[in-house]
């Protein structure tokens, strides 16, 4: 291991950069707090900053995969379909099988100059989550119970207000609904024997009702659905945790531009649709797990250099206090203060682990397996 790799597993290391991301989005999202005064007299002025206080927090995570981790992102496309990406609106289907899959979505938006505008479909819970779930609040994220129909109305009302939106946005949703496991998928496709659907071999039965409302509600709005497929070679399993560590992967994502009107406008056969897209998913990743690569152009785009000089800014802007203020404290030798100092370096930790801890798959949500048993009731 070199040095530089040496430094990047250091923990020391991995709780600067947490330092760096946790006090800048809470200055971030106390910005975000007052630009809610614009919301009654300019709301679009209002969501173009927004959009730009976003990427300040969102763009730091992605520089950890681009620039800290050195991971390769190949983008496999129809070089037509390329040069429209970041030019329209656009619904996103991912699937849902790693534990930086998130994270890797955010990476194809930042290629593209959309990922402060990038919406998404998330779990109410993170709505509440400081930093990352604020800063979605004011994005006008979509925020769902889970529970279609309490969701229904408060999701259509949301997608319904996207439409007038002024910047060129990606609405990425995992139509899985939750992360892929074999418990998981062994439920699923229970359900789909039970319902008299195809089975799949590496996905999730798709829920259809969220993706059938969202081109509803967005209907000439979205100029076409991108059904992305994200595979890493030589059966690497990327974790967050190997990010922060500096590790690098292989990234490989299939992308299919299907226009919007392709999508059929009745909400049985949009959910027919959805359901023959997940086949065809998973013949593209048997295709990829038999032959390492997608029937496609391997294209690379490239790295632009916002995310990493928009961390710098943070970095040099919020370390030098930080050890100006370890100065004073070991220069003073109060035990009192050494003592208070000890136990905030512990409780930053844990909460590092705890925010590492909510993307690992065998502490993710429960939802594939309670939900699915109880529709087989």
């Amino acid at each position: 291991m070199d040095i530089v790799g040496f430094l990047k597993s250091q923990f020391i290391c991995h709780l600067l950069i947490c330092y760096i991301f946790i006090v800048s989005g809470l200055i971030i999202n106390f910005i975000q707090l007052f630009t809610l005064i614009l919301w009654p007299i300019n709301k679009q002025l209002f969501r173009r900053i927004n959009c730009r206080l976003a990427y300040c927090i969102s763009s730091q995570m992605v520089m950890l995969l681009e620039w800290w981790s050195g991971t390769d992102c190949t983008l496999y496309t129809d070089p037509e379909s390329y040069h429209k990406y970041g030019k329209e609106n656009a619904i996103v289907i991912l699937n849902h099988n790693f534990e930086i899959d998130f994270l890797c979505g955010w990476n194809f938006c930042e290629r593209f100059g959309v990922l402060g505008s990038s919406k998404v479909l998330a779990k109410k819970e993170l709505s509440y989550m400081p930093v990352i779930g604020w800063m979605w609040y004011f994005l006008e994220i979509v925020f769902c119970k889970r529970k279609w129909e309490e969701d229904r109305k408060t999701v259509m009302q949301k997608l319904l207000n996207l439409r007038d939106y002024p910047e060129n946005f990606w609405f990425l949703i995992h139509c899985e609904g939750t992360r892929f496991t074999e418990q998981k998928h062994q439920i699923s496709m229970q359900v789909a024997e039970a319902k008299g659907l195809p089975k799949l071999k590496y996905h999730l039965l798709p829920r259809t009702k969220g993706f059938a409302v969202t081109v509803q509600c967005l209907r000439n709005v979205v100029s076409a659905v991108y059904d992305s497929t994200l595979n890493f070679r030589n059966n690497e399993n990327p974790t967050l945790l190997g990010v922060l560590n500096g590790k690098k992967y292989h990234a490989d994502l299939y992308v299919r531009r299907i226009p919007l009107e392709e999508v059929p406008e009745d909400e049985q056969e949009c959910s027919n649709w959805l359901h023959k897209l997940y086949q065809e998913k998973d013949a593209f990743q048997e295709e990829y797990y038999q032959r390492g690569t997608y029937p496609a152009v391997p294209i690379i785009p490239p790295r632009r250099p916002w995310t990493l000089l928009n961390w710098l800014f943070w970095a040099l802007l919020l370390l030098y206090p930080l050890f100006k203020l370890l100065i004073n404290m070991i220069s003073s030798g109060s035990s009192l203060t050494l003592a208070s100092f000890a136990f905030v370096i512990v409780m930053a930790s844990v909460g590092v682990r705890w925010m590492i801890g909510v993307t690992e798959i065998n502490k993710g949500s429960t939802y594939g397996n309670n939900d699915n048993k109880q529709k087989q009731k």
